[in-house]
């Protein structure tokens, strides 16, 4: 690859849909021997049901990039503003996220 390629680097377009965003607060992954696959889910305060809003799938390569990648921001964003708490794995999913019982 000549030297002029390597400095132009990678064309990303950032579409106004996809750059809004989609919020998760629960992510599920599962695997198969050729990939990954990481659901993304809203989940609404004093509903029980919630909706994938996101599906990526991915070669095992790619997620443990990802993992790695996640780790270093991780460590980052912790050095610059202390430690993430963790949540305690225990106490399962709060599915109304301790705010009141919703009744009908």
């Amino acid at each position: 690859m000549s030297e002029e390629k390597k400095k132009e680097g990678l064309n990303i377009e950032l579409g106004e849909e996809i750059a809004e965003g989609t919020y998760s607060n629960l992510a599920i992954i599962n695997h198969s021997p050729s990939e990954f696959v990481l659901d993304f889910i809203q989940m609404m305060p004093g509903i029980p049901k919630a909706k994938v809003k996101s599906r990526i799938i991915l070669t095992p390569q790619h997620a443990k990039r990802l993992m790695k990648a996640l780790h270093d921001n991780i460590n980052k964003f912790e050095n610059q503003f202390g430690d993430i708490a963790d949540v305690d794995p225990t106490a399962g999913i709060p599915l109304n996220f301790g705010g009141p019982t919703a009744e009908a």
